[in-house]
Parts: structure tokens; sequence; C-alpha cells
């Protein structure tokens, strides 16, 4: 569980059914590792609302501290990317390496059917059991698009391991994101009225992802080129603050501007003019 409202419906929907349930809670970064002090400890508030959710449903929850396996697995490899010049994506390597990974290694595994350990969480997406076309005694798990196209999370899970999707349950793969609030309102679920969570959970909620990286990574200015001129119009202080498809911000450009590459062995971005 997140403390968020999705894995709180997730959290009900099961309770609800014949399972032996208990709830688990990573803590995967704490601002408070690097400040050394109490100021931005965020997923204090996230572990408050997963204890007073399973309160009310009367479920044993547990804390499992994954911040260092986050830092070796998910944050050491994106900035090595990021500073390469590369955008990685820590959420679908959060998902593969930590949720589907580190903490799937804490829990307790059963090759009896009967007796298995499922992983529930509250992603927006399907899973299906298919045959094997080399052996049909052999069944494999599918991953598939959720009933929610907003919603859908199938590309942060493309990653994970098929031993991890086999154990995955997904109760919220046929309801919409609308469907998923009322039912969190009607069972007076403390976290049905709770905004979603936006972002990459290491910088903050009121982080500025530049300023972040930038304490990790020196800067690197290199020039900014616009494509239909070939003039430098701007110096750039590092490769990681932009991506293909983000609008560029260049001050004196009358039109808005957009990334539409990145020149790694020349430190380049080229920028286009657009709607």
């Amino acid at each position: 569980m997140s403390g968020g409202v999705d894995s709180s419906v997730t959290a009900k929907l099961l309770a609800d059914q014949d399972y032996d349930l208990s709830a688990v809670y990573m803590r995967n970064w704490d601002t408070r590792d690097e400040s050394g002090t109490d100021k931005g400890c965020e997923w204090e508030k996230d572990w408050e609302d997963v204890q007073r959710v399973c309160t009310l449903l009367d479920i044993p929850c547990q804390m499992i501290d994954l911040s260092r396996e986050y830092w070796n697995r998910v944050f050491e490899p994106s900035l090595r990317q990021w500073e390469d010049g590369v955008t990685p994506n820590p959420d679908v390597w959060c998902n593969k390496e930590i949720k589907f990974g580190a903490l799937l290694e804490h829990l307790p595994t059963s090759s009896n059917l009967s007796s298995k350990t499922w992983f529930a969480t509250g992603h927006y997406a399907r899973k299906r059991w298919s045959k094997d076309p080399w052996n049909f005694k052999l069944h494999r798990p599918q991953l598939l698009r959720a009933a929610d196209t907003i919603k859908d999370q199938t590309y942060f899970l493309a990653g994970i391991s098929e031993d991890g999707l086999s154990r995955a349950l997904f109760p919220l793969g046929d309801l919409l994101k609308s469907q998923v609030r009322e039912i969190a309102k009607h069972h007076h679920l403390p976290t049905a009225e709770r905004k979603e969570s936006m972002g990459i959970c290491f910088v903050g909620k009121k982080g500025k992802f530049g300023d972040f990286i930038s304490s990790y990574i020196p800067p690197n200015p290199g020039p900014m080129i616009d494509l239909s001129t070939g003039s430098t119009v701007a110096t750039h202080q590092g490769l990681w603050n932009y991506t293909i498809g983000q609008g560029a911000r260049i001050s004196g450009m009358k039109e808005k501007a957009f990334v539409v590459r990145k020149d790694i062995e020349r430190n380049t971005i080229y920028i286009a003019p657009g709607a």
C-alpha cells in the first residue's frame, strides 16, 4: 500500500473476499537521509494513511525499508543515464527492481497454488493466463491494458519479471478511476479525497527536478541550437535538464520552442519552433 486511494480501495476489495490479508508499505526514500533534519519526510504522511486504512479494514500492516535497494538499483543507475544525456524512467525501474523485485524477496513464497502468496497492487492493469505454445500443460501470465485507458499503467509494469507477474493481482483492472473514488467514499476510507501523487518520489512533492539533480551532477554547459536557423539561441547547463518533446523556454524567442534532438557527443540540444 502506498497511502493513496488506489491501494486503499484495492485493500477494501480484497478484504471483502476470502483472503488472508496483510499490508506492506515500502519506504524507498527519505529526504532526511540527505539533509540530516526532520524537514521533508514525505513518507511519514503516507505511512500514517496506510495505518488508518488498515485499522478501518482490520488488516495488519508493516513497513519495509527498501531505501538502500532503491538507491542502488534505481537511483544510481538513473543518475548515470541522466549524466550521459539519456532520459531514464525511474518509475519503470522501481516496479521492476523494487516493488516486483526487492519487496517480493521479503515476502513468503510457495509453489503450492492453494497456499500461494499473492501480491496485490493498486495499479490500473489486468492479467490473464495463456497456454505456452511449446508446452500446453504450462500456463504463463500475460499483462493486459486496464479498462480505464486514461489511467492505464501497463507501460510502467512492462519490465517486471514473469515470476513477479505470475504472483500479481490487479483488482482495479476492470474499474474506472471515478468508480474507485466512489468506492472509497462509499466505504468512508480515510484516503477517499486524497489527491493523486505525481512526479518522481525522490524529488519530493514541491521540488524541482533540475534543482534536485544538479545537487548530484555538476553543470556541463552546452549550446542550444535553433534548427530552423542554425543559430545558437541559448546555453543549457546539462543535457539531463531536457528530454525530447519537452518545451524549451528560451528568452527572446517569440514562438514556443520544443526540444527535437539531443547530440550527446557534442553536448548540444536542438530545438525547433512549434505551436
